[in-house]
């Protein structure tokens, strides 16, 4: 014979697995088109695995393990999966949270979306070429604009800029 308590558990268990796939939704992005598309198997054969799982899974990584949280030098970060121009680095800046940030993206380079993710309401940010999940963006940067985009730095590569002739 089962237990009352065992079944009840195991249904409210069922119930709360539910709830949270519902709650983390699909990507609101998944209907939208591109400039850059390309199937699964040609995202896994370009990027990384840890690129792949940010870029097309929404991941993100561990904090404080990105290559280019320190990195200072003048030049531009770029979408790691179509190399499209996203913030320049005179906008970067320490925020302390283990992850690159940046207080605005260049122009027509990141769209947003809400992201629900386990019923906390955020804003999703992704490049606007290729789709690629790139972090998220919160309302307490520094000036000039009071927003941080904290973005996951295998979402990114670095240009630097060239010296040019005095």
């Amino acid at each position: 014979m089962i237990d009352r308590r065992i079944l009840l558990a195991t249904t409210a268990g069922l119930f709360g697995f539910a709830g949270l796939r519902w709650l983390r939704g699909e990507p609101a992005r998944a209907a939208e088109k591109f400039e850059i598309e390309k199937t699964d198997a040609e995202w896994r054969a370009q990027l990384t695995p840890q690129q792949y799982e940010i870029l097309r899974k929404e991941g993100t990584e561990r904090p404080w393990t990105s290559p280019l949280l320190k990195e200072h030098r003048k030049g531009t970060f770029a979408c790691a999966g179509c190399d499209l121009s996203l913030f320049a680095s005179e906008t970067k800046f320490e925020s302390g949270t283990g992850w690159p940030s940046f207080y605005q993206p260049l122009q027509n380079a990141v769209g947003t979306n809400q992201d629900r993710t386990f019923g906390v309401l955020r804003t999703e940010v992704h490049c606007r070429r290729c789709g690629g999940h790139l972090g998220h963006v919160f309302e307490d940067g520094p000036k000039p604009t009071g927003l941080r985009y904290c973005m996951d730095g295998y979402a990114l590569q670095f240009h630097a800029a060239t010296p040019t002739a005095s």
